[in-house]
């Protein structure tokens, strides 16, 4: 009998997935030109909602035992979710090098006597042995390594909270600049969408890891939670960093609290495991695509030419990145829920796939049109969202009119 995974060591993958230079990196753009007292409602906002529909996915591949790309062939079809998993997979190694490169830039700001390049390559090649080795043979070790980070994290948010500011880019010294015109403060409606972008990037791994707990409900909770957590924590020490005189410089932030080898080991215990687990799930819907594909082989090749990818310059497309994510995964995760929870076996038709891809190309669309927009009302994930879902449940209720 195939061994499940139980509630601690989801919480801990979980937790480690959100500890992560991507996600510090957010919250210094929130707290760079924000108003003060103005993000942090949206930014609780968005990641509560962002870690409720976290929960929801991760629960359909808890409860089908399929990887996250496999969920999605009841809703899209075969081709439908071959397209999903291929996307992903881009999505996926894109994401690992922006990672990378996000990790790499942090370490060399910590004046490490190795060249960029090549601390792409290192990281690169520590991701893929941890892929190679896996996730189950390398449980005990993860907990140690994500003790240890928590504890660094938790040294380094005590000292940068001790800071006073030392140059006067405060959230108060920026909304002083934005009412001089030198600063454009984000609305409430832009903080919230970058802070729900985070956990929406995650949608489509989730369900490779929740496919394996032994209580599907409970194990996901914790994972959601776990990661909306980490990922709040994370977003407050970038807001902190903002408001420090860092110059919005992690690795300036990390000197000035006065960690110098254990800050090193904060960023590149960061990036590895959150790493891994893009890396890891790259393979999972590799092997949606074609199921012959070994897995870990996929990750191990995604780990590498990430390192390629990072070292051309993919860290400056970060923000934009994000959003395409969203807008791509976040309308699949909609009809996907719809189809789920309410469709109850009425999309294992062709027109019902077609019509679920209809949903979903109408989702992307709107989101598409919205993120151009400035501070658009719910923001573009939530209308895209909302647009999708409410397609997908029409076609659910013009059905369930019809059966007796």
């Amino acid at each position: 009998m195939e061994k499940r995974t139980g509630l601690f060591s989801n919480g801990i993958i979980w937790f480690g997935v959100a500890i992560s230079v991507s996600e510090i990196e957010a919250g210094i753009e929130i707290g760079a030109a924000s108003a003060p007292g103005s993000l942090w409602l949206p930014l609780i906002l968005g990641h509560v909602l962002g870690g409720i529909l976290l929960f929801f996915v991760g629960l359909i591949g808890a409860r089908v035992r399929l990887n996250a790309m496999e969920t999605t062939a009841s809703t899209f079809g075969k081709y439908g979710s071959r397209f999903f998993a291929a996307l992903n997979v881009f999505q996926l190694l894109a994401w690992v090098a922006v990672l990378n490169a996000q990790g790499a830039s942090a370490l060399a700001g910590l004046n490490l006597p190795i060249s960029f390049p090549l601390t792409c390559v290192i990281l690169a090649v520590l991701i893929a042995i941890w892929v190679f080795v896996g996730l189950k043979r390398s449980a005990n070790v993860t907990t140690v390594v994500m003790a240890a980070l928590a504890i660094l994290l938790a040294i380094l948010s005590v000292k940068l909270f001790g800071l006073d500011n030392t140059s006067g880019t405060t959230v108060a010294g920026v909304a002083a600049g934005a009412a001089a015109g030198s600063v454009a403060l984000l609305g409430f409606w832009n903080i919230f969408e970058i802070s729900i972008a985070m956990p929406i990037s995650w949608l489509p791994v989730i369900s490779d890891y929740t496919k394996d707990v032994e209580n599907p409900v409970k194990a996901t909770a914790v994972s959601a939670a776990a990661y909306t957590f980490a990922s709040l924590w994370m977003y407050i020490l970038g807001i902190e960093i903002a408001g420090i005189g860092a110059n919005n410089n992690i690795a300036q932030a990390i000197l000035l609290a006065g960690l110098g080898i254990p800050g090193i080991i904060i960023v590149v215990l960061s990036t590895v495991t959150t790493n891994f687990l893009a890396a890891n799930s790259a393979g999972e819907s590799s092997k949606a695509i074609y199921g012959k594909i070994n897995p870990k082989v996929a990750g191990v090749i995604v780990s590498l030419l990430s390192a390629a990818l990072a070292i051309s310059g993919i860290m400056e497309h970060y923000i934009s990145f994000l959003y395409l994510i969203a807008s791509v995964f976040a309308p699949m995760a909609a009809v996907l829920l719809v189809s789920f929870y309410f469709a109850k076996g009425r999309t294992v038709t062709l027109g019902a796939w077609l019509w679920n891809l209809f949903a979903w190309l109408a989702g992307f669309a709107v989101y598409q049109v919205a993120v151009h927009q400035d501070s658009v009302f719910l923001g573009p994930t939530l209308l895209a969202v909302i647009v999708s879902a409410a397609l997908a449940s029409a076609r659910v209720i013009v059905l369930s009119r019809r059966t007796p």
